[in-house]
């Protein structure tokens, strides 16, 4: 029983630092989310590009020998 309680007080002493912690957080404003959102989307597009024309280039070339 006396353990039990220990266990609860350490986790509810868990949480409570957890959420103090939480208080002095930066979160970031809609604009940077949006805007860091675009910029991941769009190197994402420009990675999928260069990588097809990548592999276009090897299958060609491959094919080229072997076919």
């Amino acid at each position: 029983m006396i353990n039990n309680l220990k266990n609860m007080n350490s986790i509810v002493n868990y949480l409570k630092s957890v959420r103090a912690e939480l208080r002095h957080v930066v979160w970031p404003t809609k604009n940077v989310v949006i805007n860091h959102s675009l910029l991941v989307i769009a190197v994402s597009i420009v990675t999928a590009v260069f990588l097809f024309g990548l592999d276009t280039l090897f299958t060609r070339t491959l094919g080229a020998f072997i076919g």
